[in-house]
């Protein structure tokens, strides 16, 4: 498989492994991409820390399976290792679990020379990102993402934080990693469904400006799921467009809220499933989300309904859901979704902001959308029949 030139430009001298740079000045960072990375890993974040501490922050079940390795790998490379495990789920980004988080650090004895290291998904991520912000004014950290959606979006770009109960990631800090490693050999330990609610991720960066990537989704999607080569090129070409993305915006002031792109509905239905994954994971939310704001442009004249449908029909295929009738229970109504978004952070002095498309790889940002065009919409789509 051909890698494209800027991801050729990053290849290692090592073949086995890739890495992409996010080029942010005094915060640039790595992206180390490739499968079997444990020594490489460990001996990176050594020589961030020489002779230093670092706290592994990972859920019981990832620590389960990968964080006892890690351990000896960082402790072989001459680091002092602390562990601070949290319960599995969204419900673990909250005020209480953040507080916890941040009293065992401390209790850790980690100091602003030293790292914490976030072991898991986009929640480990999240939360460990946020507590090391916080900690002491400031702690660097490392991601270490052991999901698909956490290796080619939430661990790169900086985005930290917790959920209110008013709405998702409300609670937070803009905080870039030192160090991020994909390990891709950890994917293999992935339930299908989390493999299937992380692609939904990939294909986010082809509808937002890379038809040619979308296309090529399309004919390797099935690939991708093999965790082999096709798999590889995805993550790489999926970190190298949100870097090229947070190089320019990192403070998400301008076009980096193109990479919320079905974010606002699905995490509205999120919410409405009072973040409950065994109903709805983010990455089906985005889904969802994704397929509704291209249905949503169609219905407002801006892009044609043969590529909305192009839209659902790929991500049906691969398993994903495209409809509000594929969540599990009650979800409420157009009202209770539409006050959801509400509280959407891309909210300007109470006016929704949407991420919209002219077409496959031509979204933009739709600012002060109607409020009546949004639940008109909704209305309709929980009237389907799921057509």
């Amino acid at each position: 498989m051909t890698v494209d030139d800027p991801l050729r430009a990053t290849a290692s001298a090592e073949p086995r492994f890739t890495t992409v740079p996010v080029k942010l000045g005094e915060r640039a960072y790595e992206i180390v991409i490739g499968r079997d990375l444990l020594a490489e890993g460990a001996q990176r974040v050594a020589a961030l820390a020489p002779g230093g501490a670092v706290a592994i922050v990972t859920d019981t079940t990832v620590g389960g399976l990968h964080a006892v390795a890690i351990t000896d790998a960082l402790e072989a490379a001459g680091l002092r290792v602390a562990r601070v495990e949290i319960p599995p789920g969204e419900g673990s980004k909250s005020y209480a679990e953040f507080a916890r988080v941040c009293d065992a650090l401390i209790e850790a004895r980690i100091e602003r020379g030293d790292l914490v290291l976030a072991l898991g998904g986009g929640v480990v991520g999240d939360l460990a990102g946020f507590a090391a912000a916080s900690l002491r004014r400031g702690v660097r950290f490392v991601q270490w993402p052991t999901t698909l959606l956490s290796q080619v979006d939430s661990s790169v770009g900086g985005k930290t934080g917790i959920n209110s109960p008013h709405g998702k990631n409300l609670v937070g800090a803009f905080h870039q990693p030192s160090l991020v490693v994909a390990d891709l050999a950890l994917l293999d330990t992935l339930s299908p469904r989390e493999f299937r609610a992380g692609y939904a991720e990939v294909v986010k960066y082809g509808l937002i400006d890379d038809r040619a990537f979308f296309e090529w989704c399309e004919a390797n999607g099935a690939a991708v799921f093999e965790a082999g080569e096709a798999c590889a090129y995805a993550v790489a070409k999926s970190c190298a467009a949100k870097a090229a993305v947070v190089a320019r915006d990192e403070h998400e002031n301008g076009d980096r809220a193109l990479l919320n792109l079905g974010h606002t509905f699905g995490h509205a239905l999120e919410r409405a499933v009072a973040y409950d994954g065994a109903r709805l994971v983010h990455g089906e939310g985005v889904a969802i989300g994704m397929a509704l704001a291209f249905r949503f442009s169609a219905r407002l004249g801006l892009a044609s309904g043969q590529d909305a449908g192009r839209v659902a029909r790929h991500l049906q295929a691969v398993g994903l859901p495209t409809r509000l009738q594929d969540v599990p229970g009650d979800i409420g109504d157009a009202d209770s979704l539409l006050d959801a978004m509400a509280q959407d952070k891309k909210v300007r002095r109470g006016a929704l902001t949407f991420i919209l498309a002219r077409g496959i790889g031509e979204s933009f940002i739709a600012r002060d959308v109607s409020r009546d065009d949004v639940r008109a919409f909704l209305a309709d789509e929980f009237a389907s029949n799921g057509a």
